[in-house]
């Protein structure tokens, strides 16, 4: 037998090095472009919900709580990017209104729907910082701590979604699969334009 008679597997291949690995800044780049498209998608997600919920609604406070933390984050990964010279997503206009449109149907069908759009939501952003703080490792201190100080920001967001009634939505699993399928494309596809 031959080595051809054992084929290589194709194993996934990663845009991120392994730990252990330096970053490159062209990683560094699309993991900050990645992380500012999804906090202006944040932004804009709350601005439907809260274009349809008003103050009327006892969570609508909560909402706007949230809204104003990731209107922090988008500020402070706004100007990284500046000081940085990175290029933003080519999709914010995609983002944009697809985010608040998101937003605006999840409030429509319901207050317990709004949050599980969050829930689901900072479930997938949680993964994703995780991810992002294991492939930087000590390369980029100013990033990572941004990072870990947002991640743990998205955690609350998430267990105050859940304390509130996500999983009481309408159609839980399947409406919290599809946003969380739609999120990991969202940053698959800012990672790259």
């Amino acid at each position: 037998m031959s080595a051809k008679d054992f084929p290589r597997p194709d194993f996934p291949r990663s845009d991120f090095p392994r730990p252990g690995r330096r970053v490159t800044d062209g990683q560094r780049a699309s993991m900050l472009r990645v992380d500012q498209a999804g906090e202006f998608g944040a932004t804009r997600i709350y601005a439907g919900q809260l274009a349809v919920m008003g103050d009327r609604h006892p969570d609508s406070r909560i909402i706007a709580g949230m809204a104003a933390q990731e209107e922090r984050h988008r500020q402070h990964f706004d100007a990284m990017i500046a000081r940085r010279g990175v290029r933003p997503t080519a999709l914010q206009p995609i983002w944009n209104v697809a985010g608040f449109a998101l937003g605006a149907v999840t409030a429509a069908i319901g207050p317990r729907a709004a949050m599980a759009c969050t829930a689901a939501i900072e479930t997938e952003i949680d993964r994703h910082y995780a991810e992002q703080l294991q492939e930087l490792g000590q390369d980029d201190p100013e990033l990572s701590t941004a990072i870990a100080d947002f991640q743990a920001e998205e955690v609350e967001h998430r267990d105050a979604a859940l304390a509130h009634g996500a999983e009481q939505a309408p159609v839980y699993p399947l409406l919290s699969g599809a946003i969380r399928l739609g999120c990991r494309t969202a940053i698959a596809l800012s990672k790259r334009f």
